[in-house]
Parts: structure tokens; C-alpha cells; sequence
């Protein structure tokens, strides 16, 4: 029986999203208790943004190594691993007693949920055929943004209910029985029925890496995720609130409904994107008028002086987390270009242009902001600083017009025509 023809296919994507679910809830879930972090363990606010930081900075550096060892080994036991290392970290993190020991707990949750993206995105490659691939990468990223969702109210509720040493207790708990479900889900169910296998012949490490870094397709993919998501990731996450109590002067709780209408804006923009570039069999062009929206929503705020009426900032913050929900179309991209065999590695590379401007955003915007605030000028400052989301825009948007976009093959279509 051939995995692609097989019913167990939907069980498998269902244990997967729903591992990605809780995973990608652990990535913000500490910064509903920076407070209480604060005030049990005596530390400043720079060691919080340290804690907060330092499992995007682990994530983003083992996308390239998590991609390779991906293709050599295949996906199954590194998401396992991944989902029982979150699982563990959060545990800790429950448990901790000093700040050296939540620093290693991050660092813990960081190399697991590295995991997570690069394996998700090989395993639905194995198990769904290419235009089956393209409308479930769209649902798997609309779970990666509801795991955000599930990471504020319902959470914190959460938290309220049981403290926040037993509400991160029990999903480091879930996250460990999350991976001993995909154990039984990958490995052990496929091994009771025959699979068609293929045996591959993987180059040297050596030599892929430098055929992928000399590939114009590969850095086209880079910079396309790059301008897409670090543009929203970086400061829907870091400044979207503070923008809104200085230039606005909202209240904090006000404030965070722009990261709600961002986040709902992502939720349904990943399965829209997936679902128009099923319809008209393309990839690339609605991607670029992803790409496009993307960087007249970000120049708006220049034109406006950095301060649009309310309701259009909450339109433009809707608009751009739609845009942000789209770059799970990269992954699709990928899909076209790439064997399976490479997937794991493009995947990875592509990956880390997204998160290294995630990481970047926070810190050049921060910059500029400082210069102006010595001069009491704040509102210049955000003016300014929407100037670093414009620059990624256009990287994102030129890299997504140097992609060049394969079509399916006859054998391809043959086999979807037949699933239909």
C-alpha cells in the first residue's frame, strides 16, 4: 500500500497539527508571566528579554543542521524527539528555581521545537500527494498561528486557574504524550503494513551544501521568507503593543488587539492562500501578490507619518498578518522545485531567512527608536522605524520574482487525476 493512497494518512497530519498546535503555543506562552518571573526570581528586565529571546536565536540556528539530518534520517524520529525535548523543557521551566535553570529550559524548548517545521513539512510531503500537499500546508500553518491564539486568553485563563508553575507543568506533560502518540503514529503502525520505499542515494554533506548555497532558486526561497515573515513575526511580537500606548496612547489590554486582529488576519490567510493556489494551480503568482500587499500595507504607515486613523492600523495589521498566513506558500514552492530527498534542507535554509529577520526586526527598530527617544520625539521614531519592515518587504518581494516555478509532471497529474 502506497502512503499516498492510504486513509492512515489523515490520522497522521492530525497527530502532526496537533504536536505543531502545542509546540508553537510554548514559543510565547512565557510572556504571560514576565510579571511573576520577575517578581519570584528577583531579575531585570534584560534577563527576561534573554529568556524570551534565546529559543528564537536556538531555533533559527539549527534549521540548516535540523534540515540535514532530516534528509539523512528522515523525519519520524526527530519529531518524536523534538515534541519529548519541548515537552521536557517546559517541565523544567515549571520547575525552575533559578534563572540559570530557565535559561537552560528555553535553550531545551528551542532545539525541540527546531524540530518541528522542517519535519512537519517532509512528512506531509511523503504522505500527500503534490496538490493535496499545497492545501495542507495552508491548515498546518493556520495551526501554527492558532497555537499563538491559544498562548494569550485561553492560557492565561489557564494560568489564572492553576498558577503558572502547574499550567506549564501539564503542557510540558501533554507535549511528552504528544510524543510517545507520534511514536506509535510514524513508526510503529507503518511497520505493520507494506510501504513502498525507495532507496535514496544522499550526496556528501559537503557537497549539497555548497550545491544549495550556489542555487539562485535556494536564495530566492530565503529572502522570499525572509521579507514575509521577520516583517510581522518581529514586530507584531516585539512592538506592536508599545506602538500602540505611545503613538496611540491605548491601554496595554487595547493595545494587544492589534496583535489579535494580526493573529486572526493569519489564521485565515494561510488556508486562503493554500486554497486560491489549489484553484489556479499556481504558486508563484498569488505569491507575488502576497508579497506586493505586503509591502504597500508597511509603506502606508511612511505615507501616514507613522500614525494612520486607528481603523486603518487595525485594517493594515488584518491585511499583513493575511500576508504573513501566505508564506506557508514557500514551503509549496518548495515542494515543486525540490526532490523529497532535499526537501529537508530547503525547507531549513528557507526557514532560517524567515526567523533570522524575525530576530533582526526587533533589534534595528529598538535602535532607532532609542536615537529618537532621547529627544522626546517618539512618534518620528516608529515613523522611522516602519522604514526597516519596507526594506524586508522588498527583499521578501524580490526574492519571491527570482523564483522560477516548475510545473507539475504528466506523471504527477496522472496520479491526482487517478485520486480524484
Amino acid at each position: 500500500m502506497d502512503k499516498q493512497n492510504s486513509r492512515f494518512r489523515w490520522i497522521v497530519f492530525i497527530a502532526v497539527a496537533f504536536t505543531y498546535l502545542l509546540m508553537s503555543s510554548q514559543r510565547t506562552a512565557p510572556g504571560l508571566i514576565t510579571d511573576q518571573l520577575m517578581r519570584d526570581f528577583s531579575v531585570t528586565a534584560s534577563t527576561i528579554g534573554i529568556l524570551a529571546s534565546i529559543q528564537f536565536f536556538v531555533y533559527t540556528g539549527l534549521q540548516i543542521p535540523m534540515g540535514i539530518l532530516t534528509d539523512r534520517f528522515g523525519p519520524n524520529f526527530f519529531l518524536i524527539i523534538g515534541a519529548i525535548l519541548t515537552g521536557a523543557g517546559t517541565i523544567i521551566y515549571s520547575l525552575g528555581t533559578h534563572e540559570f535553570i530557565l535559561l537552560f529550559a528555553r535553550i531545551l524548548t528551542g532545539i525541540g521545537d527546531a524540530t518541528i517545521w522542517v519535519n512537519l513539512v517532509l512528512i506531509l510531503s511523503q504522505w500527500f500527494n503534490a496538490k493535496e500537499f499545497v492545501k495542507l500546508i495552508g491548515l498546518a500553518g493556520m495551526t501554527g498561528s492558532l497555537g499563538f491564539v491559544l498562548a494569550t486568553v485561553p492560557f492565561s485563563l489557564w494560568i489564572d486557574l492553576l498558577g503558572w508553575r502547574t499550567a506549564f507543568f501539564t503542557a510540558g506533560l501533554l507535549l511528552c504524550i504528544c510524543g510517545i502518540i507520534l511514536y506509535f503514529v510514524l513508526v510503529k503502525k507503518p511497520k505493520q503494513t507494506v510501504i513502498l520505499k525507495n532507496k535514496v542515494q544522499h550526496e556528501k554533506t559537503v557537497v549539497l551544501l555548497k550545491r544549495i548555497c550556489s542555487s539562485r532558486q535556494a536564495w530566492a526561497l530565503f529572502f522570499c521568507h525572509f521579507g514575509v515573515v521577520g516583517a510581522y513575526v518581529g514586530f507584531i511580537g516585539s512592538w506592536a503593543v508599545p506602538y500602540g500606548m505611545n503613538v496611540f496612547e491605548m491601554t496595554r489590554s487595547g493595545a494587544s488587539q492589534l496583535i489579535m486582529v494580526g493573529l486572526i488576519g493569519a489564521l485565515i490567510g494561510a488556508p486562503l492562500s493554500s486554497w486560491v493556489s489549489s484553484r489556479l494551480e499556481m504558486v508563484k503568482r498569488p505569491y507575488v501578490v502576497v508579497h506586493i500587499t505586503m509591502l504597500l500595507n508597511w509603506s502606508a504607515f511612511l505615507i501616514y507619518y507613522g500614525k494612520p486613523p486607528i481603523f486603518m492600523v487595525m485594517t493594515f495589521f488584518f491585511i499583513i498578518g493575511l500576508c504573513y498566513g501566505a508564506s506557508m506558500l514557500t514551503f509549496a514552492l518548495i515542494r515543486q522545485s525540490y526532490p523529497i530527498s532535499e526537501s529537508g534542507l530547503i525547507s531549513g535554509f528557507a526557514n532560517t531567512g524567515g526567523f533570522l529577520s524575525a530576530v533582526l526586526l526587533p533589534t534595528l527598530f529598538g535602535n532607532i527608536l532609542d536615537q529618537f527617544q532621547a529627544s522626546g520625539n517618539i512618534n518620528a521614531g516608529y515613523c522611522y522605524g516602519f522604514i526597516i519592515p519596507v526594506i524586508f518587504s522588498i527583499i521578501g518581494l524580490i526574492g519571491v520574482l527570482c523564483i522560477k516555478e516548475k510545473g507539475q509532471s504528466a506523471a504527477e497529474k496522472t496520479i491526482i487525476a487517478q485520486s480524484k
